[in-house]
């Protein structure tokens, strides 16, 4: 994990480097953030953009489909698990496909991610567990 969040800092300051120097410092939409890797990407940069966000998509929605079914079904006590027949843990299944679906309409209804994502940003800090030890 420390090697990915290395990476994924790397990718961060690269970027902020190369989108400072191009007098970009300031992204709001998604539209906004293609446009700036024109900096990087030059001509093709809303192709590789475009294929970001799929990718993403395709990435994010099953992780986030599975966590929160595995999420409800621990708190429900249902019997959980992708190892399972669906015969076995129906609700788990159930909440798997609900929350997947749930999860593809929200990629493709006309909310901005990146507002989206800012405006989580506030919420996730309050519940990042403390240990006062």
């Amino acid at each position: 994990m420390a090697f990915s969040n290395i990476i994924a800092l790397s990718i961060i300051i690269t970027t902020a480097a190369t989108l400072n120097k191009a007098g970009i410092r300031q992204i709001a939409t998604s539209a906004e953030a293609a446009q700036a890797l024109k900096a990087i990407a030059g001509e093709f940069a809303f192709v590789v953009f475009a294929l970001g966000i799929v990718g993403t998509g395709l990435l994010a929605i099953p992780v986030l489909a599975g966590s929160a079914a595995y999420a409800i079904g621990e708190a429900w006590k249902w019997p959980i698990g992708l190892s399972r027949e669906p015969r076995d843990a129906a609700a788990f299944y159930s909440t798997l496909a609900v929350a997947g679906v749930l999860g593809m309409a929200l990629a493709l209804s006309p909310i901005d991610p990146i507002k989206a994502a800012a405006a989580m940003i506030p919420r996730k800090l309050c519940l990042v567990p403390s240990n006062p030890h």
